[in-house]
C-alpha cells in the first residue's frame, strides 16, 4: 500500500472539501471551523486524555458534538478490576465549547454547579485539572496531572469518507507523554510517577457520518530503556490513501492496515475479555492481547446509540521497523477498543 503523505497548507478549500487525504508526524495541516460546510449539527470535536501506569489510569474527555457536548471522566484500577465512568451531556453546544484549532496551543475550560475541568498548556507540557466533588454516590474525584511530550513525532491522519463528500475527520494522536501528578479518588491518594507513567492524547476535528464503527487501539511503555508504543485502528473514514497505524520506537515507522480479530462467544457476539490477536497487511505489526478490564458503555435514546468496549490488557509480539529490524515486546500495557455510534 502506498500511503500519502500530508503537505503543509489549508485543510479544507473554499467549498468545504478536504485538499489533501493522507497522514504525517505533526499538525501541518491548518484546521478553521469556519471553512466547513456543512450543518453545525454534524460537526465533531473533542479533546480526549488517557494517563495510566500498571496499577490504575483515568481518562478525561471533552467533546463538542454538535447537538450534545460531553464532558466525560473515568477511573481505572487494573488490580481490582473496577471501573466508573461519570459523563454528563450538554444540550446543543454547536461550537460554544471553543476548542482550539491546535491541539499544540489554546486552552479549555469548562465549569458549572457540579465540578470544574481544565485542559491547558504549560510551556512545553499539558496540565489537566477536573474538581468533581459528588461523582459516584457522593464520592469526589480530583485529578491535577501534566503530561510532558517525549517524542518528536505524533500520527495525524486527514481521511473523507466515501459515503458523504464534504465529510472528513482530522485526527492526532500523541503517544509516550510522561505523566505526573495526583488523583483522589473515594478519598484515596493515587500518584503518577513519570518513570512508569504515560499519557495518551486523541485530539480529533471533523464532520462525521451518522453511522459509525470504529476500532482503535494503543500502548505505551518503556523497551530495552527507550519509549515504546504505537497507534493502531480503522473506521474512521475511507482510509484508501493512509492509515493511522504506526509504531513509535526510535523514530516513527509507519504501517499498513492492521486487523483487530475479537474472539466471540458460542452465540457469535464479541467475547471482550477473552485474548485478541492482530495482523497487519505488511506483516509487520502482529500481537495479542490479554485483556485485564473492559470499560463499557451502551446508550441508546431515539435514533441516537452509542455501544463502546474500551478493552485494557497487556499486548505482547513483534513489530518490523522501518530498517527491516524485528522488535520483540512484551506486556505492554495499553487498551483496544470497539466503538459503535449512530450519532
Amino acid at each position: 500500500m502506498q500511503q500519502t503523505q500530508l503537505k503543509p497548507g489549508n485543510l479544507l478549500n473554499s467549498k468545504g472539501y478536504l485538499n489533501q487525504a493522507g497522514y504525517a508526524t505533526e499538525l501541518i495541516k491548518t484546521y478553521n471551523r469556519n471553512q466547513i460546510k456543512s450543518s453545525k449539527l454534524r460537526i465533531k470535536e473533542w479533546d480526549y486524555y488517557l494517563v495510566y501506569n500498571k496499577d490504575f489510569g483515568i481518562a478525561l474527555t471533552i467533546a463538542d458534538n454538535g447537538y450534545m457536548g460531553l464532558i466525560s471522566a473515568s477511573f481505572l484500577d487494573f488490580i481490582s478490576g473496577e471501573t466508573q465512568t461519570v459523563s454528563p451531556m450538554l444540550l446543543m453546544p454547536l461550537g460554544k465549547l471553543d476548542l482550539p484549532p491546535s491541539s499544540e496551543v489554546g486552552d479549555i475550560h469548562f465549569k458549572n454547579k457540579q465540578f470544574e475541568i481544565h485542559f491547558t498548556h504549560e510551556g512545553n507540557s499539558r496540565r489537566l485539572k477536573l474538581n468533581m466533588p459528588k461523582f459516584h454516590k457522593q464520592s469526589s474525584f480530583y485529578i491535577d496531572v501534566m503530561l510532558t511530550p517525549t517524542l518528536k513525532e505524533s500520527i495525524v491522519i486527514a481521511t473523507p469518507f466515501s459515503k458523504k463528500s464534504k465529510a472528513f475527520y482530522y485526527n492526532q494522536k500523541i503517544i509516550g507523554m510522561r505523566a505526573s501528578g495526583n488523583v483522589n479518588y473515594k478519598n484515596k491518594y493515587y500518584v503518577f510517577n513519570p518513570e512508569e507513567s504515560f499519557g495518551i492524547l486523541d485530539w480529533g476535528r471533523g464532520v462525521w457520518t451518522y453511522n459509525n464503527t470504529w476500532y482503535w487501539g494503543a500502548a505505551n511503555g518503556i523497551l530495552n530503556g527507550d519509549i515504546f508504543g504505537f497507534n493502531i485502528g480503522y473506521g474512521f473514514g475511507d482510509t484508501s490513501s493512509a492509515t493511522e497505524n504506526m509504531l513509535f520506537y526510535n523514530g516513527a515507522h509507519k504501517l499498513n492496515h492492521v486487523t483487530f480479530h475479537i474472539p466471540e462467544n458460542p452465540d457469535g457476539t464479541p467475547d471482550y475479555l477473552s485474548p485478541w490477536k492482530f495482523t497487519s497487511s505488511d506483516n509487520r505489526f502482529q500481537a495479542d492481547f490479554f485483556p485485564i478490564l473492559d470499560r463499557s458503555a451502551y446508550t441508546s435514546f431515539g435514533i441516537l446509540l452509542s455501544d463502546q468496549h474500551q478493552v485494557f490488557g497487556h499486548f505482547t509480539g513483534t513489530v518490523v521497523l522501518d530498517s527491516g529490524e524485528t522488535i520483540n515486546f512484551e506486556n505492554i500495557l495499553g487498551f483496544a477498543e470497539k466503538v459503535k455510534n449512530k450519532w
